[in-house]
Formats: C-alpha cells, sequence, structure tokens
C-alpha cells in the first residue's frame, strides 16, 4: 500500500513531523522560531515554506512577535530566490481554512519564484471585478476599524 501525502499523517500536520525528524525535509533556514524548507510539491522551482516551530493552526491564532519573524525569515529567502533563481517576479502566499485554501493545519507562508506565464495563482480567473463603490468600501472600512479597535483591548 501507498504510504500516505504528507498532508494526511497520523496527527494531521505535516509540519509538526518535520519538527520532528519523522517526515523529511530539504531544509533551507532553521532557528530558533521557524524553520524553512522547500516545498515537496515544487509548482515552481525554488519553492520554499516558512513554518513557525510552534504549533499554530491559522494566522488568526498566530502571536505578532512570530508574525513577525515569519515574515522577516521569508523576506530574507525572498531575496535569496531571486539571487539564486533570477526570476522574473515572486509571490509571499499565505491561506487559511479551508475556503482560504489551506491544505495543511499548520500556519505557513510560500515563497514562490515566478516566471512570467509559469500559469500559477491566477488571481481573477474571469478577468478583474468592476470597482467597488466608494460608500461600500467606506463601510467595510468602518467594520475593520471597528474590529482592530476591539483587538486592541484583547489580552
Amino acid at each position: 500500500m501507498p504510504s500516505p501525502p504528507a498532508e494526511s499523517t497520523a496527527d494531521g500536520c505535516a509540519f509538526c513531523a518535520i519538527l520532528a525528524g519523522t517526515l523529511p525535509a530539504s531544509l533551507v533556514h532553521e532557528d530558533d522560531q521557524v524553520i524553512a524548507f522547500m516545498d515537496l510539491r515544487q509548482a515552481v522551482p525554488g519553492h520554499v515554506l516558512v513554518v513557525p516551530r510552534r504549533h499554530v493552526d491559522t494566522l488568526f491564532d498566530l502571536d505578532e512577535d512570530t508574525a513577525a519573524h515569519l515574515m522577516r525569515i521569508a523576506v530574507r529567502i525572498a531575496r535569496a530566490a531571486d539571487a539564486a533563481f533570477a526570476p522574473d517576479g515572486l509571490n509571499l502566499w499565505q491561506s487559511n481554512r479551508a475556503a482560504g485554501g489551506q491544505e495543511v493545519p499548520h500556519v505557513h507562508l510560500h515563497v514562490q519564484p515566478r516566471m512570467s506565464g509559469d500559469g500559477m495563482l491566477r488571481i481573477y480567473p474571469e478577468g478583474a471585478p468592476a470597482p467597488t463603490p466608494f460608500v461600500t468600501l467606506d463601510r467595510m472600512a468602518s467594520e475593520l476599524r471597528i474590529a482592530l479597535a476591539r483587538d486592541q483591548t484583547r489580552p
């Protein structure tokens, strides 16, 4: 019987298994807060995942210090990818929950060097949507400001 894909390891977290040494990984970087390794599925050459050592399911539960460090390392790896692979562009990609496209239940950033015409991540497959009226944008901005103010009082 073939082995299950990494995403379906017994504890449900392939990245924790990599951190524990029970799944292999091609490491790019490691420190006391994060590790970075080559994505097993190289949709584009040089695709790296940057992962906090502490298991956190989604970005919503990530503390700000770890988030900042995760981004610092992603930027360093992006610069390295630019030097190593000379891509036409680069994406930083982060997904949360099933509807957001999250496949592994451990927060992570994808660093993806991009080449023109590589077909990855078509943002608007049916063309860009029409501009949203400012009255609607202002209402959504107000809702976000209220939520941000509430978040400032959270312990």
